[in-house]
C-alpha cells in the first residue's frame, strides 16, 4: 500500500500540480493513472531549494552532481509506455532525484531503484521519506547489473542512454515483462520498448522516438 502526502489546506503547491497536469494533457498524455500520479506527487520535495520555485514547470532542472530531474512530459511518456496497472514489481535504473521513483510508486505495487551516485541516492531516500512513500527500496550500485535479489520484474525503466540493453536486465525481466531504455550513442538515442514475449527468450523491440539522456555508466554501459 502506498502512503503519500496529498493535497490539503496546507498544500501551497496543489494548484501548480493541477496546471502541470493540464500541460501534460495538452501535450497528449491520456493515461488517467499517470495523470493522477503527477497530480498527487510533490515534485517540489525532489528539487534543490534554489530551484524549488520552478518545481512544477514542464522542464528539466539541475539537482547537483551534474545530473538533472527530467522534464515531466518526458517522464509521463515513459510511464505511459510501461502500461502499469498497480500490481507490478518495477525496477528503476537511475534513481536520480527520486521523483520518477515516486511516480512509479503511485503506479505499481513495489519499486526497486538503483543509483550509482551516493549523494543522489541519499537525497532521494530523504525526499521519498518526506513524501511519505513506503513501497520503494533504493540500492547504491551499478544499475547495469540490475538488482537480482528481487527479480523477476514486470517492468524495468532505465533513465540513462546505453549502447545496448544490459544482459542482466534482460535476465531479470519477467515473462511478458516490459523494459524501457534509450538506446544509441552518447547524446542521441532512440527510446525503445523491449518486451519479453511469453516465457521464452524472444524479445520484441519497438522504437518510440528520439531521446537524449545522460550516458548509462557501468559494466554493461559506457565507460565513465
Amino acid at each position: 500500500m502506498v502512503s503519500r502526502r496529498l493535497s490539503g489546506p496546507g498544500d501551497t503547491f496543489a494548484g501548480y500540480r493541477v496546471r502541470l497536469v493540464e500541460t501534460l494533457r495538452t501535450k497528449g498524455i491520456r493515461d488517467l493513472a499517470v495523470l493522477k500520479a503527477f497530480a498527487e506527487t510533490p515534485r517540489h520535495l525532489f528539487v534543490p531549494d534554489a530551484v524549488r520555485h520552478r518545481a512544477y514547470e514542464d522542464a528539466a532542472l539541475p539537482i547537483g552532481k551534474g545530473q538533472t530531474i527530467s522534464q515531466p512530459y518526458t517522464q509521463a511518456r515513459y510511464l505511459e509506455a510501461l502500461r502499469l496497472r498497480g500490481r507490478e514489481r518495477v525496477l528503476e535504473i537511475g534513481t536520480g532525484s527520486g521523483y520518477q521513483t515516486a511516480l512509479l510508486a503511485a503506479l505499481a505495487a513495489t519499486v526497486f531503484s538503483v543509483e550509482r551516485v551516493e549523494a543522489l541516492a541519499l537525497a532521494a531516500q530523504r525526499a521519498l521519506r518526506e513524501a511519505l512513500i513506503t513501497n520503494v527500496s533504493v540500492l547504491l550500485g551499478d544499475g547495469t547489473l540490475g538488482w537480482s535479489a528481487y527479480a523477476p520484474y514486470d517492468a524495468i525503466l532505465v533513465t540513462a542512454g546505453g549502447p545496448d540493453v544490459p544482459p542482466p536486465l534482460v535476465e531479470q525481466l519477467a515473462p511478458g515483462g516490459r523494459l524501457l531504455i534509450p538506446l544509441g550513442v552518447r547524446g542521441a538515442q532512440t527510446l525503445t520498448l523491449v518486451e519479453r514475449v511469453g516465457a521464452g527468450a524472444e524479445l520484441r523491440h519497438t522504437p518510440l522516438g528520439t531521446a537524449r539522456f545522460v550516458p548509462l555508466l557501468g559494466e554493461h554501459g559506457f565507460d565513465a
